[in-house]
């Protein structure tokens, strides 16, 4: 009998040290974002870009979905290099994935037509 409660405590206190899968996966995008901040040179840009469209295509978190911010920053990347539908095509695609996004997209929307 204390084989067997010896036993079964192991096996439940083993089963809980498993790890989760996170939320998110990120790649290499505390990197990236890093050099493209730190540098602000064409190669930078270029890896940031590659590092948000990994991401996008790539999602492996638990949800499955793309984490906050990065099609709202990916967007505003791609204002910096001049691909003005394309950024607002990820801007609207943040709106659309996190609502609550909507007022401060909204707000840089206008502040790029203008």
């Amino acid at each position: 009998m204390k084989k067997i409660l010896f036993i079964s405590i192991t096996v439940l206190m083993l089963a809980s040290c498993t790890t989760q899968k996170p939320l998110y996966s990120w790649g290499k995008y505390e990197i990236t974002s890093y050099n493209y901040l730190k540098n602000s040179d064409e190669k930078s840009t270029q890896e940031l870009i590659e590092t948000y469209q990994n991401i996008i295509e790539k999602q492996k978190g638990s949800r499955g979905v793309v984490p906050p911010g990065v099609y709202a920053d990916y967007g505003f990347v791609l204002f910096q290099a001049n691909k003005t539908e394309e950024g607002k095509a990820m801007l609207l695609k943040e709106v659309a994935l996190y609502p609550e996004s909507k007022i401060f997209i909204d707000r840089i929307l206008k502040i790029i037509e203008e």
